[in-house]
């Protein structure tokens, strides 16, 4: 059965993904590409998770591998033989940067749906694990799974059948936290609408600096580039910003005092 509505808090900053780690400047979805993203200030991780054919979530995006000369399917070999292709398990992972960091995680496959949670859950990290998927079906059966993950509905609005007004509350129903969408996608009013649903909104593909601002400016609760650093001096540029009170007087009204 589903969950019952929740309130879904704010947050006091927005998160940034480091989309496949630090991708931008290293090797994709590597354990050096995600713990670079940490050194260079990245408040949260992303990645695809895949099944092994030995049933170990691995990180990596495209289910097929392609190198010089050959193609590996990724379901179809072992944790152990896809790690000589860097690509690392969940596990792995955690063991290399710890299980204080957000992590977002795209699951459009339901057999890896639940090996995911069952594995942060091992690691105490359900907490910080951002599970995202299209699927409702998925969605519904990680929040059966368990009440602390976050779920996220990670979508566009051409595909959703009757728009976003007629998604929140199916979301709400079964207990998802955040609505994920392209940058493109947002606007101030689709913001307002998802948060007094009680949602937070997940804006993806932020690689520019203007478009991190314009994200921040609509009131985005989390973001994902694959430009960590961007994002971090967007932020930090924005902090420094003058208030009222601390650049020039606010203009006076017509007619004077």
């Amino acid at each position: 059965m589903d969950r019952s509505p929740r309130s879904t808090p704010r947050r006091d900053a927005p998160i940034g993904f480091a989309h496949r780690g630090a991708s931008a400047h290293a090797r994709e979805n590597t354990l050096e590409a995600f713990a670079l993203a940490l050194e260079l200030g990245a408040t949260g991780l992303e990645s695809d998770a895949w099944l092994s054919a030995d049933g170990v979530p691995v990180l990596v995006h495209d289910r097929t591998i392609r190198r010089p000369g050959r193609r590996v399917d990724v379901t179809r070999r072992t944790a152990a033989e896809l790690a000589e292709f860097r690509v690392p398990s969940l596990a792995d992972l955690y063991a290399a940067v710890g299980t204080a960091v957000e992590l977002s995680l795209d699951i459009e496959h339901e057999d890896v749906a639940l090996p995911v949670v069952d594995v942060a859950s091992g690691h105490s990290a359900e907490d910080r694990l951002w599970a995202c998927s299209p699927s409702l079906r998925v969605l519904r059966s990680i929040r059966r799974r368990s009440p602390r993950v976050r779920v996220v509905c990670s979508t566009r609005p051409r595909r959703i059948v009757g728009g976003v007004r007629a998604l929140l509350p199916e979301l709400v129903g079964l207990g998802a936290d955040a609505l994920n969408l392209h940058w493109r996608d947002w606007s101030p009013a689709l913001v307002d609408q998802v948060h007094e649903a009680g949602l937070l909104a997940l804006g993806w593909d932020a690689q520019e600096r203007g478009t991190i601002a314009s994200l921040l400016e609509l009131g985005i609760d989390a973001l994902y580039s694959d430009w960590p650093d961007r994002v971090v001096e967007v932020i930090a540029a924005r902090r420094m910003e003058p208030g009222p009170a601390e650049g020039a007087p606010a203009a006076m009204p017509a007619g004077g005092l």
